[in-house]
């Protein structure tokens, strides 16, 4: 023990407190407040993946210009002051959906994009676009959504066409590893291409089946083949 009965503190141990009786350590405190930095972190972004969950079930039942961020943040158990701690606007909100969208349609890609246009081979063309047309119906809100916005806010219809243009360069990469056609031509026949799959899947998203899938399949297939390579 130490001078006056204090507890003697070796020059290894930063600092020692009591609460209730109970003697803390630096280490132990460090711990606790850690746990609780990590904890708020998980529940913002619990409160954000709400947010984006809510708006878009919103905008799919109610139309993007009907929903309000009050209704949003309703909707969630919070306030709108809550909602603009997360989305500076509604339509950033939107712009979060369109990044969700774009990891559902390329995370699965193997290969990807580039390399399926380089491969020159109609079965990897094929395998890619089935599976795109398998992903449709899980994408139709987030389609739905983002275009619902794109009619009343020109920042989101930018942000699509910034969207599509990722795909075409991608495209229009694989050309130009394969150094297939003409480069003048090249991103001409990949835009060329990807609209007809675009203009598909909205048809779909609007229509359903009007014709049969798997001749719609080849079809789409038979014209990237044309397009794309030389095979």
């Amino acid at each position: 023990m130490g001078v006056g009965g204090k507890l003697a503190v070796d020059a290894h141990t930063l600092f020692t407190y009591r609460h209730r009786g109970v003697v803390h350590t630096s280490a132990r405190h460090s711990h606790l407040v850690g746990t609780m930095v990590g904890l708020r972190k998980a529940q913002k972004e619990m409160t954000r993946t709400l947010l984006l969950e809510t708006g878009l079930d919103l905008f799919n039942r109610n139309g993007y210009s009907a929903t309000t961020v009050d209704e949003i943040a309703a909707g969630v158990g919070t306030t709108r002051t809550t909602f603009y701690l997360h989305f500076p606007s509604k339509a950033d909100l939107v712009r979060s959906l369109v990044a969700t969208a774009d990891d559902m349609l390329t995370s699965i890609d193997e290969p990807a994009l580039p390399a399926v246009v380089a491969s020159n081979d109609r079965e990897t063309i094929k395998v890619f676009l089935g599976h795109k047309f398998d992903q449709w119906a899980d994408l139709k809100p987030y389609i739905t959504a983002t275009h619902q916005a794109a009619a009343v806010e020109p920042d989101i219809q930018s942000t699509i066409d910034q969207w599509f243009d990722h795909a075409i360069n991608d495209m229009t990469l694989g050309l130009d590893e394969a150094n297939r056609f003409p480069q003048e031509s090249r991103r001409v026949r990949c835009a060329m291409a990807f609209g007809e799959l675009e203009f598909l899947s909205r048809r779909w998203m609007r229509l359903g089946w009007t014709v049969d899938r798997d001749t719609a399949l080849e079809t789409l297939v038979d014209s990237w083949c044309q397009l794309l390579t030389d095979a």
